[in-house]
């Protein structure tokens, strides 16, 4: 499993020749300490203020498309919720929860291979995104 962490971000921000700013910095930051939960830009401009006083959420939104632009993220879009950043760039199924919102990775064992499907199908993947909706744990636990 490919986690983001904060010395591969900066590393890969150089290698891009991509500025690191004191308010990049605080987002990488925000980040990485959240990459768990999967956070919006709302999440990660609160958490980036705490560090860096003179981050704005416009920044936090061109930096994330910078970020996902150049691969250093993934960006989870979504029509009823706030669009979500993911630092886990393995192949995995994203199951998320319909009632909170709360996005769980779920790694599956390779069954198939990107060069695969180009080698049969005459299809060259760019990109995947697996995800099941659904309820989690503790949400099934409130209803019952």
């Amino acid at each position: 499993m490919k986690m983001i962490n904060k010395e591969d971000l900066i590393g890969q921000l150089k290698e891009k020749g991509l500025k690191i700013t004191p308010q990049r910095l605080a987002i990488i930051n925000a980040l990485v300490e959240n990459r768990d939960a999967h956070p919006g830009a709302n999440l990660i401009y609160t958490e980036a203020r705490k560090k860096a006083k003179r981050v704005s959420l416009s920044t936090v939104y061109a930096t994330l498309k910078d970020f996902s632009e150049n691969g250093l993220i993934k960006q989870l879009e979504f029509d009823r919720m706030e669009n979500r950043y993911d630092g886990n760039l393995s192949e995995h199924i994203n199951l998320i929860c319909k009632r909170c919102g709360t996005i769980i990775d779920y790694n599956l064992p390779p069954t198939i291979e990107p060069k695969d499907i180009a080698r049969k199908a005459g299809f060259v993947v760019t990109d995947a995104r697996m995800e099941y909706s659904g309820y989690c744990r503790d949400c099934l636990k409130r209803t019952k």
